[in-house]
């Protein structure tokens, strides 16, 4: 009666160790700002995107850390993170351009081809993952422009928007959208960022948040 009782216990499909859990916490952050962005609380959806990427950065080389992980469990760390990269690096980045002003016919097709650019490049980055699964050796950079690089590109042209009229500014930041999409798609090789390279995107991505929140204080 006992083991039947076992058989029967409700289980989680899934993976929640502490592999995930960044990347599950940069999800929920991207939904936030999402909800700040429908709110018109840009600066908040913009640290949120920052903060996100932040998290990006930083969950595959926690997740690498355990070394006891079954080829199942890193075929779902491929898969959970582009699909979280899909929201956060995909939707979220779509929904603030809009708010600032990427909308009308022309702002529906350069977010449309934004989007599915970055459905393609991650498809792709998740074959080509899955296919190394077991070895050893790592890449040394990734082909096509990393979806993630929009918590950095769209902070900054945040930031820049408060110094130049939106006559400039809207337009430009469909220009940068557009170009972003092409990249995701483009095969170029970007360097990956490790060490040196990783602290710098920290620091610039802590620089861009420092200035944000000093902004929102500021009422700027």
């Amino acid at each position: 009666m006992e083991r039947k009782n076992r058989d029967k216990r409700v289980s989680l499909l899934g993976v929640y160790d502490y592999t995930v859990w960044l990347t599950y916490f940069g999800l929920f952050i991207s939904i936030v700002g999402i909800m700040e962005g429908l709110h018109g609380r840009k600066t908040m959806a913009i640290f949120c995107l920052a903060f996100s990427g932040l998290c990006d950065a930083f969950d595959g080389r926690i997740a690498r850390k355990k070394k006891d992980r079954t080829e199942d469990e890193k075929a779902f760390g491929i898969q959970i993170d582009s699909l979280c990269d899909i929201v956060c690096f995909g939707v979220f980045p779509s929904v603030i351009c809009f708010t600032l002003g990427v909308n009308g016919a022309a702002g529906m097709l350069v977010i449309a081809w934004y989007c599915i650019c970055g459905v393609i490049r991650l498809a792709q980055f998740n074959v080509t993952a899955q296919g190394r699964l077991g070895r050893t050796e790592e890449k040394p950079c990734y082909r096509g422009l990393p979806i993630t690089s929009a918590a950095v590109v769209l902070p900054v042209m945040y930031l820049v928007g408060t110094w130049i009229p939106a006559g400039i500014f809207v337009p430009l930041l469909h220009l940068i959208l557009a170009a972003m999409g092409l990249l995701f798609v483009i095969d170029l090789p970007f360097p990956k960022l490790k060490g040196k390279g990783l602290a710098f995107f920290a620091g610039i991505v802590a620089a861009v948040l420092f200035l944000l929140l000093a902004g929102e204080e500021w009422g700027c």
